[in-house]
């Protein structure tokens, strides 16, 4: 495989993988101006803002129907 064709299958990648971050940023519960701050940082800065989204970003807790907490 050509040194070329590696960089733009891991540019690829990337840009899915912003995307998907992207889509769970618009998806969480928060505020919009939140929201958008992490688009912005995600997108104009891809590696670092990807980086900070997964270690500082909103976190996605899955309700669980049949928990206690559910059914109050």
């Amino acid at each position: 495989m050509q040194i070329e064709t590696i960089w733009i299958v891991l540019a690829a990648v990337l840009v899915l993988v912003e995307l998907w971050a992207i889509n769970r940023v618009r998806k969480a519960e928060g505020k919009s101006s939140n929201k958008l701050v992490w688009i912005v940082v995600i997108v104009f800065v891809p590696l670092f803002g990807l980086l900070a989204w997964a270690v500082a970003g909103p976190k996605h807790t899955a309700r669980n129907p049949h928990s206690p907490q559910a059914r109050q």
